[in-house]
């Protein structure tokens, strides 16, 4: 088995995860699923390649090598809904975004596999990005978390109508500082067009952000789930679209300095 992430460790208090990004899927696990899971719809498709300036800022990255079929790596390990009320696909996913079955008839995962999948896929993820988090901290009194986050700008699952090109989410505020808001908020306003977005809408964090978001420890989360529309084909075989990923950025790249320059000026317990 290769390793259930890729990890770079940087030199500022800003560490990326991309949990949706991976599209392995085991052949045992492939064997038991219907050929639609192959396409690996629901994917967060590109986004290393997208977040091209991490390097250059000096961010640390942790991103996926599973698909979420698999297990969804911002879902908490016992499955509780983020969203009560609301549909919303699970730990490991049994159908996709457009509710076709993943799995063949009988073929499920049962407890015992999903604790097999936690075991061997979610759980280093989680520790490798807790560790960083806590070094970040340790070496500059604060860190911030930005998980990175695509999707189909229409998914009628889940949401009426488009979704705003950027959405925001700091679990209402309390996964962030205040202040940490306000300055992402502002670099929407002035150089946000033509793009729009929402803080708090649809998507307000899932358990990444909420789980890892303690302002009051200095670690401060935001998770940004961008409408792929923006940067991509949303059809098959979902290309990455050069011409408009150079377009927004340049955006991306002063939200991340943002946060960057915000945790910097905080003073230092």
């Amino acid at each position: 088995m290769s390793a259930p992430f890729h990890f770079i460790q940087g030199q500022v208090p800003l560490l990326i995860s991309m949990p949706h990004v991976g599209t392995q899927i085991p052949p045992d696990v492939l064997a038991k699923m219907n050929p639609v899971a192959e396409y690996k719809a629901d994917t967060d498709w590109h986004l290393p390649l997208l977040y091209n300036m991490r390097e250059a800022l000096g961010a640390s990255l942790i991103h996926a090598e599973y698909s979420r079929y698999l297990i969804d790596l911002n879902r908490p390990s016992d499955d509780m809904n983020l969203y009560p009320g609301q549909d919303t696909t699970g730990l490991c996913p049994v159908d996709t975004f457009a509710k076709e079955a993943l799995y063949r008839p009988g073929q499920n995962p049962d407890a015992n596999e999903i604790q097999r999948r936690v075991q061997t896929y979610w759980q280093p993820y989680h520790q490798q990005l807790q560790a960083e988090l806590q070094r970040l901290r340790d070496l500059h009194g604060i860190a911030i978390l930005w998980d990175a986050h695509s999707i189909a700008s229409q998914v009628p699952r889940f949401f009426e109508g488009r979704l705003p090109d950027l959405n925001f989410g700091t679990a209402d505020q309390k996964s962030c500082d205040s202040g940490l808001q306000a300055a992402l908020a502002q670099v929407m306003v002035q150089h946000g067009a033509p793009y729009t977005h929402v803080f708090n809408g649809r998507f307000k964090g899932g358990h990444i952000t909420r789980h890892y978001g303690q302002p009051a420890n200095q670690l401060h989360a935001v998770q940004l789930e961008m409408s792929q529309c923006v940067y991509m084909d949303e059809n098959h075989p979902f290309a990455y679209r050069e011409d408009l990923a150079a377009q927004i950025q340049p955006l991306l790249n002063r939200l991340l300095q943002t946060c960057i320059t915000w945790a910097t000026a905080q003073p230092r317990n």
